[in-house]
């Protein structure tokens, strides 16, 4: 399953697998509504055999091998602190996940369709806590409205790779303004925690760092640095760093945008993601930016950005 070739760059929209988690409760069973990218999805299956593997968090199922490919298995209704009922492994499914260059699966009650969304209609992880979901604030990246006034709440599945330990970003390995770089480095992300270890990775740098959560407060933040710089900007914001997925505007529409502004488009924009397929590779060049990285790989990063920031001295 892959992304829509009709997705175009700067549409503002995204595809998303509606899946399915059951709960029960005292007064009866009921369904959650979620969803996790299609950019993220690799195919989805029938739960397989799986094997245990001792010494591992209780919400790991197991293990299994997928065209001699090792995968952890995630219960998704134990990760959310979740009972299930005892009907709802009947049609369980797994969604098979390669994010952050890792492949990991996910045991769902059910998988309905695909929905394409627009990310002006997502509201930031904050929202949900007026949706009646108790599911904790920090495993929720955004929540959207669907038909019959139903939610949908949008995982933060890449918690889950920390939670293993598989996700260690290594920013210690990054020579500490070794290079003499000055000036500010715009972040754009929606992750607390993602725009703490990029800014930590620029500050090391040398850069006075500029944040912003969506690309919306991206373009303000712009607008407010031209206030302050003029014509200048460019001699005082070396780089952006932004991620893709973001509420009320996505990475590549913020990019879009700042091409097409002739303020700002001779800044240069690295996306920094934790979908790691070749297709959203290949829209962030479409979209105007200098590199594509994956979510977070110290030395790439520090490499890549140094080459960019160099190149747009000369």
């Amino acid at each position: 399953m892959n992304m829509d070739d009709n997705l175009k760059v700067g549409s503002n929209e995204m595809e998303l697998v509606d899946f399915r988690i059951l709960k029960q409760e005292e007064d009866g069973v009921y369904e959650g509504i979620y969803g996790i990218n299609v950019s993220k999805v690799r195919e989805i299956i029938k739960m397989p055999e799986l094997t245990n593997l001792p010494g591992t968090p209780e919400f790991i199922e197991g293990i299994f091998d997928l065209r001699e490919v090792v995968i952890p298995v995630v219960n998704l209704a134990k990760w959310m602190g979740i009972v299930e009922p005892e009907s709802a492994r009947k049609d369980a499914r797994v969604i098979i996940t390669e994010f952050n260059n890792v492949l990991i699966g996910f045991i769902v009650h059910d998988a309905k369709r695909i929905r394409r969304i627009n990310w002006g209609d997502i509201e930031t992880a904050a929202f949900a806590a007026g949706t009646g979901s108790d599911v904790e604030g920090s495993k929720i990246t955004g929540v959207t409205k669907i038909e019959g006034d139903n939610v949908l709440l949008i995982l933060d599945l890449e918690s889950v790779v920390q939670d293993l330990g598989l996700y260690e970003p290594d920013v210690e390995n990054i020579p500490s303004d070794m290079d003499g770089f000055s000036g500010l480095a715009l972040i754009l992300d929606d992750s607390s925690t993602a725009r703490k270890i990029v800014k930590e990775a620029l500050v090391k740098m040398g850069f006075k760092v500029v944040e912003a959560v969506d690309g919306e407060e991206g373009l303000t933040k712009l607008d407010e640095l031209y206030n302050m710089y003029g014509a200048e900007i460019t001699d005082h914001l070396k780089i952006i760093i932004s991620d893709v997925e973001m509420p009320k505007m996505d990475g590549f529409h913020f990019a879009a945008n700042v091409k097409e502004d002739g303020r700002f488009n001779n800044i240069p924009i690295v996306f920094n993601s934790s979908i790691s397929d070749h297709f959203s590779e290949i829209r962030g060049k479409e979209a105007g930016a200098e590199a594509y990285l994956v979510k977070f790989q110290a030395s790439s990063f520090y490499d890549e950005v140094s080459r960019i920031v160099r190149e747009h001295m000369k």
